[in-house]
């Protein structure tokens, strides 16, 4: 059997014994999908410096890929990053790194929309980094703008209410609380 054969009859394999086993979550039912079917996300607010990235090239060159890629299905048939772009953006660009994959990258794959994908990437680099604040500011603004309430943004991003208050005053008062109705606490008193 050549590569993608190979390729074939793993995910197959895979997915059979996950049936099998029963038990429901993405890391136990790893596939291999083509390296190039797989792009970056527009809304990761975690970037990596040059030195980390140099040693995430050697941790996958000494160690090998441990982790998959956290992907999504898209309409035409590819995947889009969840968590991991940083892992992919090596492989595809590290050929030692691609020729022992063959092309090939392992995913984990989510079934989520948009909105629950960007809270899934944040909860993901929030758990294990930084993150940049204006970034991460517009994502709380993008939430918001799909009717997320404050406090389903602090439940789904690991937030309490201020840092979710402070994220918003980072993108502006206006924008954030444009359709805001506030108390009469706030009027000058008449006396």
């Amino acid at each position: 059997m050549d590569i993608a054969e190979r390729v074939a009859e793993y995910n197959r394999l895979v997915n059979e014994a996950a049936d099998l086993l029963g038990i429901s979550h993405p890391c136990l039912r790893p596939q291999l999908v083509p390296a190039e079917s797989i792009v970056g996300n527009d809304y990761n607010p975690n970037k990596v410096a040059p030195p980390e990235m140099r040693l995430l090239r050697l941790s996958i060159e000494k160690d090998g890929l441990t982790m998959p890629v956290v992907v999504c299905r898209k309409d035409d048939g590819g995947y889009v990053v969840v968590d991991g772009f940083h892992r992919t953006t090596t492989i595809k660009t590290v050929p030692k790194i691609s020729e022992s994959l063959h092309g090939y990258i392992p995913v984990s794959m989510l079934d989520k929309p948009l909105e629950d994908r960007i809270t899934a990437t944040v909860r993901h680099n929030m758990a294990r980094g930084s993150h940049q604040v204006e970034l991460s500011a517009s994502l709380i603004t993008m939430l918001t703008k799909h009717h997320w309430s404050d406090a389903r943004i602090g439940k789904e991003l690991g937030m309490d209410p201020d840092e979710v208050l402070r994220l918003k005053q980072v993108k502006g008062l206006a924008e954030a609380f444009r359709d805001k109705e506030f108390s009469k606490a706030w009027e000058p008193s008449a006396g």
